[in-house]
């Protein structure tokens, strides 16, 4: 499988973890060009992307300065691979900032999906994007006050 999860240090393909020698700042371009390299690319007819940022408040409206997130390595591969399978999706890919303070506008998350048809691509994207965050990634926020 193509499946492939960015992370800060590893690129995750099909179980295979391959070392990222040049360590970059990676962004939504960066995703949307490796999906345009992908061999089934010409079937796709929409590549949808998430950027999540650190907001301000909680979601219980409190102050933030920041947050930190870690995350479960085997359990993304899981969950981009099974979606992955899914009818009329061509690849997803994944990046999350881990392990580091990040700061209220800082990017957490960038996620690109690409698929035949929009209805597809759109429940894919949403589905992955709510196992990521219930089941791969975990949050420590930063309270001012």
């Amino acid at each position: 499988m193509y499946s492939q999860c960015l992370n800060e240090n590893y690129l995750f393909r099909s179980g295979t973890d391959i070392n990222i020698k040049d360590k970059i700042k990676l962004n939504i371009n960066q995703l949307i060009k490796k999906i345009k390299q992908h061999p089934e690319y010409p079937k796709a007819g929409m590549i949808l992307c998430h950027n999540g940022v650190v907001r301000n408040r909680s979601r219980n409206g409190k102050k933030v300065s920041g947050l930190s997130i870690t995350i479960d390595n085997e359990k993304l591969e899981k969950v981009i691979t099974e979606n992955k399978k899914k009818k009329g999706i061509i690849e997803i890919i994944v990046h999350i900032e881990q392990n580091k303070k990040l700061l209220v506008g800082d990017d957490i998350m960038y996620l690109a999906v690409a698929g035949d048809i929009r209805e597809n691509v759109i429940s894919v994207l949403t589905e992955t994007l709510d196992q990521i965050k219930s089941t791969v990634t975990k949050k420590t926020e930063f309270f001012l006050e």
